[in-house]
């Protein structure tokens, strides 16, 4: 108890004293005014982008279900949408989502990516990154502790009167941990009341009724962003002890800030592009196609491979003519073409997503020596803002859009005839009735047991980057000299 009664005081002395620092006030107000803005940012793109992507959803499907009657086929082509709503969490990280696209257009015998990103109709300051809680937390609030700890025990070195501290009986461990739990208390001055705010909006957003996968993303937030601080903290009181002067203390936190926050994210990024390349999409959209024309063209009757299967049902049903056929012939050529050029896609697919996750375990990896890409990648992660809740969205669209395409084909296979109708005749359509038979598309976000196994890597990283900490105390502890 009197250790724990040493430390405190030690940290109420530090806190005291940067206080009397008119500099720290400018700064924390300047702090607390851009986190402001940022919440205050996040919320507006958040309702935005939900209310944007739930009128136009309910827009897509009034449109899909006001179809006259028509031929099933030709509401495949017709198409859908899918969007995809933002999760509570994006409010506080943006992550990659400005930059990835929410809606897709849906159609027969074709597989589009995600469009209309909001950096696509942004101005060119989104290239310099948004302001989120989230930037503030990994990138400034870092900064101000270097900036309040680079002379805790550089100082008292400097103007001797740490001889006269570790001479009253006080350790380094008490003097380390006093001035870490100092900094700490004056950071949580800004990280309290910002999460406090948090908690509120995230349950406003939800109408104070929130699920149990998003309780346990939020609270995983929240701690992980907590230990992420006290590791800054600690940082900076071990570089300040180990320091000679002040000076030299503040220029090795801010190569360390530099290193961590830019250089490493940055130069990993390049280095994994660059080790794991990926082809074009105007590559990656010919090759699927060249590998579809190498399977047949369900359009063309003189296809080769439709034309065996032609046969072959001819063949089965003892008849000489496709009119004869007791279905409709070219609804099921279009549902086995769909079949194929769905599965030479996800192949594909599948191959460019391994290159993808190559990069990303890559820059996961890069987590063991850079806290702040592990932090970084959590935190999207948890918010469903990174590369791999894009994906998903993508996967559940595709799903979508084959179901949409069979069904249609489905129906014209049963109701559609194969016999051409004249040129008097009505053209060959069914009941409108039929298309609700199609469900709306509805996005479901990744669950916590999904990003805590994409994200593991990161998580790791985190508890070794804690114990490592200790260690350092320990060893610091035993090691450092007043001189």
């Amino acid at each position: 108890m009197k250790s724990l009664h040493i430390e405190i005081l030690i940290a109420k002395h530090l806190r005291n004293s940067v206080f009397k620092n008119t500099a720290v006030f400018i700064i924390t107000l300047f702090i607390a005014l851009i986190l402001l803005y940022a919440t205050f940012s996040g919320w507006e793109n958040y309702m935005t982008q939900n209310q944007t992507s739930e009128k136009y959803q309910h827009e897509s499907r009034k449109d899909w279900l006001n179809n006259p009657d028509k031929n099933p086929h030709r509401m495949a082509h017709y198409g859908n949408f899918a969007f995809r709503k933002s999760a509570p969490l994006s409010v506080f990280e943006f992550g990659m989502e400005p930059f990835f696209g929410n809606a897709i257009f849906l159609e027969a015998h074709k597989q589009n990516t995600a469009n209309f990103s909001e950096a696509g109709f942004s101005n060119s300051m989104l290239r310099f990154g948004e302001i989120s809680i989230a930037m503030v937390l990994q990138v400034l609030l870092p900064l101000m502790i270097f900036f309040l700890g680079f002379n805790s025990v550089a100082a008292e070195r400097e103007n001797g009167t740490l001889k006269l501290l570790l001479s009253q009986g006080i350790n380094w461990k008490q003097l380390l941990t006093g001035k870490i739990l100092g900094i700490a208390s004056i950071i949580m001055l800004l990280f309290f009341p910002t999460i406090i705010v948090l908690v509120f909006i995230w349950l406003l957003l939800q109408d104070f009724t929130v699920s149990a996968d998003e309780t346990i993303k939020m609270i995983l937030f929240i701690l992980f962003h907590f230990i992420y601080l006290i590791f800054f903290c600690v940082i900076a009181v071990l570089i300040s002890a180990l320091s000679k002067t002040s000076k030299k203390a503040l220029v090795s936190l801010i190569g360390i800030w530099l290193v961590f926050t830019i250089i490493l994210p940055r130069t990993t990024q390049a280095i994994g592009a660059y080790i794991y390349e990926t082809p074009s999409k105007i590559q990656f959209n010919s090759d699927i196609e060249k590998d579809i024309l190498k399977q047949g063209d369900s359009h063309n009757p003189n296809d080769l491979h439709y034309k065996a299967i032609k046969d072959s049902l001819l063949n089965v049903y003892k008849v000489d003519s496709v009119q004869k056929l007791p279905f409709n012939y070219s609804g099921f050529i279009m549902t086995e073409g769909e079949k194929i050029s769905s599965r030479i896609y996800n192949q594909h697919l599948e191959n460019l997503l391994k290159v993808y996750e190559k990069q990303n375990s890559f820059s996961k990896t890069i987590s063991f020596i850079n806290p702040y890409i592990a932090i970084k990648n959590l935190s999207m992660g948890l918010s469903n803002t990174d590369y791999d809740s894009y994906i998903d969205f993508q996967k559940q669209a595709e799903t979508y859009r084959y179901t949409m395409a069979q069904k249609m084909n489905a129906l014209q296979v049963k109701y559609i005839s194969n016999n051409k109708p004249k040129p008097t005749d009505k053209p060959l359509t069914i009941g409108k009735e039929h298309w609700a038979d199609l469900a709306e598309f509805h996005y479901q976000p990744k669950g916590i047991i999904d990003v805590l196994k994409s994200e593991i890597l990161s998580v790791i990283s985190i508890i070794l980057w804690i114990i490592m900490l200790f260690i350092l105390i320990r060893i610091a502890a035993k090691n450092l000299k007043a001189i």
